[in-house]
């Protein structure tokens, strides 16, 4: 598992957060205070303070560069 902070500040970035992660089969968590959140679920996203940085819990065994590369714009 690997954990990196990400900020989604506006509806676009969430809306295209999810279209990177979706295209992926791990599973992806959002981490806010004593919150997680599914990350593929624009719903629960928005349940978050999106004001602050969110931590990322990726739950991947193979393909991580390329998960990393899909992140890039979304990593603080």
């Amino acid at each position: 598992m690997i954990t990196v902070q990400i900020s989604l500040n506006s509806i676009d970035k969430v809306k295209s957060f999810v279209n990177a992660i979706t295209q992926f089969e791990f599973d992806f968590d959002l981490i806010s205070g004593r919150y997680v959140i599914d990350a593929k679920s624009i719903m629960g996203i928005f349940s978050l303070d999106l004001s602050k940085p969110i931590d990322l819990a990726i739950h991947a065994e193979a393909n991580k560069d390329e998960i990393m590369e899909a992140l890039k714009p979304y990593l603080i």
